[in-house]
């Protein structure tokens, strides 16, 4: 295997729990490039939760999805992913955030520390056993480094007993290349 980036490791540690998923979560929908892998990489008969603030970025990720025949495998839904608990019942077997701004879009729009610590407790919660959360977090912009602190305090208070909370990371690239959070469910104790 080749190092990648914190995007495609994701994605990569993200593809044998999809095979056997049935309620996946992207939390950030951006232009729908995660929403696709997730459809794409889960059985016919998972369904995708695509959340994002931004209506520009729902019409994008709804676009991609018919393009490429897996509309009916998503739920768009226009609200913050602090309020998954609102929209999805039952557990998540996997679960994407890509945080930060939307490329293309207006980057002073960004996720924020408090929201994604609110959406990583709510979809901890949720998380089924053996289920997995990842998170790429970018330190090189001001919202994104305070939002990769509170990730990472997050992660450190997650009970050992149910749950593995691990790091991966680029050491030796320039401009603080993004970091990848990795949260797996080991056990059926909750947060």
């Amino acid at each position: 295997m080749t190092i990648a980036n914190a995007l495609t490791m994701a994605r990569h540690l993200l593809t044998d729990r999809l095979a056997t998923a049935k309620t996946v979560v992207d939390a950030t929908a951006g232009n729908g490039h995660d929403t696709l892998f997730l459809a794409a990489s889960s059985p016919p008969d998972a369904l995708v939760w695509a959340f994002d603030l931004q209506q520009e970025a729902l019409a994008a990720t709804a676009r991609r999805m018919d393009e490429h025949g897996l509309t009916g495998k998503c739920r768009l839904i226009r609200d913050c992913h602090s309020r998954i608990a609102d929209h999805v019942a039952g557990q998540v077997d996997a679960a994407m955030f890509n945080l930060g701004y939307r490329p293309g879009g207006d980057h002073s729009f960004t996720t924020c520390a408090a929201t994604t610590v609110a959406a990583l407790g709510a979809v901890t919660r949720l998380l089924a056993p053996a289920g997995i959360v990842t998170i790429v977090a970018y330190p090189g912009h001001g919202a994104g480094e305070e939002e990769n602190t509170a990730v990472a305090d997050f992660l450190a208070t997650l009970p050992q007993a149910a749950f593995t909370a691990a790091v991966w990371r680029m050491l030796n690239q320039r401009n603080r290349p993004p970091i990848l959070y990795i949260i797996g469910k080991t056990g059926s104790e909750t947060v």
